[in-house]
Parts: C-alpha cells; sequence; structure tokens
C-alpha cells in the first residue's frame, strides 16, 4: 500500500504541521510507502481544511473519481475554534468534509478528541489518536549533567506570531523574571519586541536543532495547542519543558516537565526544575518519527472505502471552499482568478 500526502509541502521555516508531514513523508519515501501522486496512491492523508485552493481541491476530488478505491485519511488538529477563540467557520467546513468524504480520522491528542465532542462534532470512525514526531536525524537530544553552575537557558520558539502562541506570558516573563538567574531566547515570529530576552528570527529546522540543543529548559505558553510542534521538537532535542496547562501540553510533557495556570507560578517551577534538567529529560517518553510513520501506516492499512455517496457531494463542497475562501482569505481567490485568466488567454 502507498499513501500520498495532500498538502503542498514547504521547504524551510514553516508551521507545525507542514515540519511534522514532510517528516512522515520522508520516513515513507525511504521504505518505499510513499506514492508520489494521488494517480499512484492507495490511500490519500488529508490535512485538516488546508486544500490551499479550488483547484487542489478539485485535483483531489478528480483523483476520486478516477479510482474510488483510494481511501482518505483524515488528519485533524484543533478545533480551530478553540484555537482562535471564536467559530469563523472553519471547524464547520473541517468536520463536512470529515463526514462527507474520509473513510477514517487521525487525531493529534486525547485533547483534541474531547473538545471536538464539546462542539458537538461527529468525528468520521474509525478514529485514531496519533502524536506528531520530528525528524530525528535533526531533533535528537544533547548530552546533559545536573547540577551545572551556569545560569539555567530558557527557549521558546514559535513560527505564529499570533498573541495566542503565548506571547502575553513572554511579555510577563520578559518583564518579571529574575534576570540575574536565568537567561531566555526566542526563536520565530514576534511582534512583541523584548528588552530581557533575545530574539532570534526563524531560522531552519537544523540551526533551531541546534539552538535547542544549546539551552537547558523549553517554555511554551500557547493556548488551546492540540499537539504543539514546537513542543515535541523540543522534547525530541531533550529538553524538559515549562508549558501552560491547556490543549494537549500536559498530555505530552508527562513527567518530562512542569505545568503552570497563571503566571505567578512560573518562577517558583523554574526554580524546581533548574539543576534537574537531566532528571526530567529521562522521563520525556515520546515515539520517535518511525514509530509514528508505521503507526500511521498500520492504521491506514487497516481502513476501508466507505459507500457513502462520496462524488455526489463533491460540486457542491467545491462551491462551499470558494465561499469559504472568499470569507477568510480573498487573496487566495484573486491569485486563483488571475491564473485562470492567464490560462484561458494563453489558450485562447
Amino acid at each position: 500500500m502507498k499513501i500520498h500526502v495532500f498538502l503542498d509541502i514547504q521547504d524551510g521555516p514553516w508551521g507545525g504541521g507542514n515540519q511534522f508531514l514532510k517528516a512522515l513523508r520522508a520516513i515513507w519515501r525511504k521504505n518505499g510507502r510513499y506514492a508520489e501522486s494521488m494517480e499512484e496512491a492507495d490511500s490519500v492523508l488529508v490535512n485538516s481544511h488546508h486544500f490551499e485552493s479550488v483547484e487542489n481541491l478539485e485535483k483531489l476530488f478528480s483523483a476520486l473519481r478516477e479510482n474510488p478505491a483510494m481511501t482518505v485519511i483524515h488528519r485533524i488538529d484543533g478545533p480551530v475554534t478553540f484555537i482562535r477563540k471564536s467559530n469563523d467557520g472553519t471547524d464547520d467546513l473541517i468536520f463536512e468534509f470529515n463526514q462527507l468524504f474520509a473513510d477514517a480520522s487521525i487525531l493529534q491528542s486525547q485533547w483534541s478528541v474531547e473538545k471536538t465532542g464539546e462542539l458537538g462534532y461527529d468525528i468520521k470512525e474509525p478514529v485514531s489518536v496519533i502524536y506528531n514526531a520530528p525528524d530525528p536525524e535533526t531533533f535528537f537530544p544533547a548530552k546533559r549533567k545536573n547540577g551545572s553552575d551556569d545560569k539555567p537557558r530558557l527557549i521558546a520558539t514559535s513560527w505564529s506570531s499570533n498573541i495566542r502562541k503565548g506571547f502575553d506570558v513572554y511579555q510577563w516573563m520578559d518583564e518579571n523574571l529574575d534576570w540575574n538567574r536565568f537567561d531566555m531566547t526566542f526563536v520565530g515570529n514576534s511582534d512583541i519586541t523584548f528588552k530581557n530576552i533575545c530574539h532570534i528570527p526563524p531560522v531552519k529546522s537544523t540551526e533551531l536543532a541546534e539552538l535547542l540543543r544549546s539551552h537547558d529548559i523549553f517554555v511554551t505558553a500557547s493556548k488551546a495547542d492540540p499537539c504543539s510542534n514546537s513542543l515535541i521538537e523540543a522534547l525530541h532535542c531533550g529538553l524538559p519543558a515549562l508549558v501552560y496547562d491547556d490543549g494537549g501540553h500536559s498530555e505530552l510533557v508527562g513527567e518530562g516537565g512542569e505545568a503552570f495556570q497563571n503566571t505567578r507560578e512560573i518562577p517558583a517551577l523554574l526554580d524546581k526544575m533548574a539543576g534537574q534538567e537531566s532528571s526530567y529529560a529521562a522521563k520525556i517518553k515520546l515515539p520517535d518519527i518511525s514509530e509514528v510513520a508505521a503507526q500511521y501506516y498500520e492504521f491506514i492499512s487497516s481502513v476501508e472505502v466507505t459507500d457513502s455517496g462520496k462524488e455526489g457531494n463533491f460540486d457542491n463542497f467545491v462551491k462551499k471552499y470558494a465561499a469559504y475562501l472568499r470569507r477568510h482569505n480573498p487573496g487566495t481567490v484573486i491569485k486563483m482568478m488571475k491564473k485562470l485568466r492567464a490560462s484561458l488567454l494563453r489558450s485562447g
């Protein structure tokens, strides 16, 4: 069986889902389980609502018309309503696609399953919860020892500059932490200008991993993050983590770190972790990308096509997605129309 990932995967620094699926694809390429096109695939892995364009979505539906035996596995994150603090229609689109076209669903944490249920959405069964994992050739631990005389080095990372990625907490830390006792680095995009925290713009994964390994404790304060790729990368680099107790953070960290519910707890928890990094790191228990790829493959191999009249819903869903893009990303629609106009001029 061969699987195709339905996503325009980007090289270089990018969002967490992109980085995970790139690593997953690399494993499947190595072991001959990846299909470079949907035409060669037995199964297609669709990521959330990231169809990228109406044209891409139509390519997916065209492939399903040509090969109705191809299974559709829907990888769902969120729910987006909890991440964005409002229902902007994205979850409606995700779960309508899920019910109409998916043959099975993969969620990234038990937190996601529970929150989806709270919103009243059904998830297409069978359902599997599988954590993300990074590329082990890039994200691997450094040798550590307890009891260093140096100041503990804290690090936080985020591709997104959305305030809900924890920037209110990082700003509080910047203004209130005892900087005679700690150093801290933030890597990624930020709209906040830090006074004490060293800000490094987004870097390639290899550079990011080196930065992680050169620090002692990872900090994340993102809100409603179902399976933070930043956190997973840090844990796989052997960093214990101080996390905001929300989303899938505590589920992922387990005993490999500490969780806070308000900023006042942060200094005491950092004091508790300082000098005990190796003890915490030894308790990090997460599957590596080879195990995760095997879990995906085993689950996908067990899925059968559902006979639910998928083709009859193709055209209507394309119209709904076009309307969604007009509301949420009009620039994408304009770009798409320009490409279509240019193509018509060339042909006529």
